[in-house]
């Protein structure tokens, strides 16, 4: 039996590794919350993002990141980068050709049921808890999308918004294959 489970593990992890991985990184590098990040993880590696960025390696190795994102952070690519390197990160992929989606309810902002993700590499960017992105970043993203919301709050958890925003990037990608 435990021969047999091994061998369908193993032939899980080669068909997972097989898979074509999405061009959206998700910028997680303003999330401070640890329950955020795993569950942030979780989805990335779900949908398989090509990468999870967040601010300090460390949380990964916590307890409550790995029980909270059950072992994503084993699949998914997750890289460092810290609030004050953001701004120089961001640039860099915007030179590479990536397209920089705030998360974030400003006046312009668009919103996500109206968002045509473009077809080139993205990189969504998400704010901090409760503040949501710093005006010194907002200036560097290329469009601000927002998730319309039709109750008395004007704010979804971060990871929450996140989530939703990673499955509207999955299904325009999965309906532009069919």
């Amino acid at each position: 039996l435990n021969l047999q489970l091994e061998d369908l593990r193993e032939k899980k992890v080669q068909n997972v590794m097989s898979r074509r991985k999405q061009d959206l990184v998700v910028c997680a590098s303003l999330v401070d919350k640890i329950p955020n990040l795993g569950g942030l993880a979780r989805t990335a590696e779900i949908f398989a993002a090509d990468c999870l960025v967040i601010p300090d390696l460390n949380v990964t190795k916590m307890d409550n990141f790995k029980a909270l994102s059950v072992g994503a952070g084993d699949w998914i690519d997750i890289r460092e980068c810290k609030e004050e390197n953001l701004a120089r990160w961001l640039i860099t992929h915007k030179k590479k050709g990536y397209t920089i989606v705030g998360l974030e309810q400003t006046s312009s902002s668009v919103p996500l049921t109206n968002l045509q993700f473009s077809s080139s590499p993205t990189v969504l960017l998400l704010g901090k808890e409760k503040e949501g992105i710093p005006v010194e970043f907002l200036h560097l993203v290329d469009v601000c999308v927002e998730i319309p919301q039709l109750g008395m709050l004007r704010s979804l958890n971060v990871h929450v918004s996140g989530a939703i925003c990673i499955w509207e990037h999955t299904k325009q990608r999965l309906m532009a294959q069919e």
